[in-house]
């Protein structure tokens, strides 16, 4: 028994340490597990809209994982001397930077080239709207890349790297998938897309490509088709009552 407990360690994955004397600190404690919520989200959205950029957008985060695990060990840097915290693993690259630099970047790009997003009647409007997105979502990696410095886990010069390296992955990502099959479909990267969509096995678990037919990705012709729907059940209803 008491082998056993020598050998125990802390689960990094979700083990975070913070200075309880600070409410910042405690939010940033918070915050830094973005990436770990994201994970189920991300399995959510896939299973439930199964929509290809969703899936695709997926596996590129997984892939950026992958990429960092053998950056980690390939370059062996150590994280930063003074946290005074034990840890397991390498620091370089931040691995939290880097997804959060891929997350936003993708999504921003999405919404910046294909996604629409419902008219509010304005132009000023319409466009403020989507500032406020696009430095959300840049807030959001930046705070998260942020805490994982103020928490002492890395050294500012891995949270940067982090960030950078995910920042590229997520152009390259979504410039190779998504923005050159849409563009020219008659590329090799539109055939290769055209061909995942057909396969039996796409039409088998029933996966589509919204952003193909629809601007905002089916989302306004999905809930019309409920409205209708609605309404015509309500109107059945109303019409039992009458009689």
């Amino acid at each position: 028994m008491a082998d056993f407990a020598a050998h125990r360690v802390s689960l990094d994955l979700t083990h975070v340490i913070y200075d309880a004397s600070s409410d910042t600190s405690f939010v940033l404690a918070l915050l830094t597990l973005s990436p770990i919520l994201l994970m189920p989200a991300y399995a959510v959205l896939a299973v439930q809209t199964r929509e290809l950029t969703i899936i695709n957008m997926w596996a590129g985060q997984l892939l950026s994982e992958g990429f960092n695990l053998v950056l980690k060990h390939v370059i062996k840097q150590e994280r930063p001397a003074d946290g005074q915290i034990h840890l397991n693993g390498y620091g370089f690259p931040s691995s939290h930077s880097q997804y959060m630099g891929y997350f936003s970047t993708f999504l921003i790009c999405h919404m910046y080239f294909r996604h629409r997003f419902a008219s509010t009647g304005s132009i000023v409007f319409d466009q403020l709207f989507r500032m406020i997105v696009y430095l959300g979502l840049a807030a959001w990696s930046g705070i998260v890349a942020y805490s994982r410095l103020n928490l002492l886990y890395h050294t500012s010069h891995q949270v940067r790297w982090g960030l950078g390296i995910g920042i590229a992955l997520g152009v390259t990502h979504y410039v190779v998938t998504e923005l050159l099959p849409a563009k020219y479909p008659v590329s090799i990267f539109g055939r290769t897309r055209s061909a995942i969509v057909n396969h039996p096995i796409s039409v088998w678990l029933q996966l589509r490509d919204g952003w193909a037919v629809w601007a905002d990705g089916g989302r306004e012709s999905e809930w019309m088709q409920w409205r209708t729907e609605w309404l015509k059940q309500h109107a059945r209803l109303a019409e039992r009552k009458t009689t």
